[in-house]
C-alpha cells in the first residue's frame, strides 16, 4: 500500500532531496500545484502570476513512515514563518503549504501546526497554508532529482 503527500516549502530542489532520503519514501517528484492555470511550466510559475507553488509530491509506504513523520521533516526543512519566501527565493511560488489528500491528512497537518505554534520554537507566527491537494503538474525533467544530477555531472 502507498500514499501520496504534497508539500511546498520553497525551492523544490532541496525539499525533494530531503524527502527522498527518508526511509519509507518510495518516490518523489517536483512540480507545481495550487494555482489557477492548467499545464503550467517553470517560466510561468516564476512570474508569480499563476498561483502555483513549487511543490514536492511524495509517494510513501505508511507501514514504514507515517504522514506525521513526513510532517516533522516538512517543518524542519524550511522556515514556516516567512510568507512567500525561503532563503533568497521570494514570491508566492515559494510559499509554505501542505496540500492534503484526505481528511486524515488535513487533521494531522492542522494538529501538527497547532502543536508547533504552541511549542514556542518559532518567535513569529507560522504562515503555512493547509489546503486540499488540487491537480499536480509535474515539472520539467531537468528539475527532477536536480541536485543528484548536478553531483553526477
Amino acid at each position: 500500500m502507498k500514499e501520496i503527500a504534497t508539500f511546498g516549502a520553497g525551492c523544490f530542489w532541496g525539499v525533494e532531496e530531503t524527502f527522498g532520503k527518508v526511509p519509507g519514501v518510495i518516490s518523489t517528484s517536483v512540480g507545481y500545484t495550487g494555482g489557477h492555470i492548467e499545464n503550467v511550466g517553470y517560466k510561468q510559475v516564476c512570474s508569480g502570476n499563476t498561483g502555483h507553488a513549487e511543490s514536492v509530491r511524495v509517494e510513501f509506504d505508511p507501514s514504514v513512515v507515517s504522514f506525521d513523520q513526513l510532517l516533522n521533516v516538512f517543518w524542519k526543512t524550511h522556515n514556516p514563518t516567512t510568507k512567500d519566501r525561503q532563503g533568497p527565493d521570494f514570491g508566492s511560488q515559494y510559499r509554505s503549504v501542505i496540500f492534503y489528500h484526505s481528511p486524515d491528512q488535513k487533521a494531522a497537518a492542522e494538529k501538527s501546526k497547532e502543536e508547533l505554534e504552541k511549542s514556542g520554537e518559532f518567535a513569529n507566527p507560522i504562515v503555512t497554508e493547509i489546503i486540499p491537494a488540487p491537480e499536480f503538474y509535474r515539472a520539467e525533467d531537468y528539475h527532477q532529482k536536480y541536485f543528484a544530477k548536478k553531483r553526477g555531472a
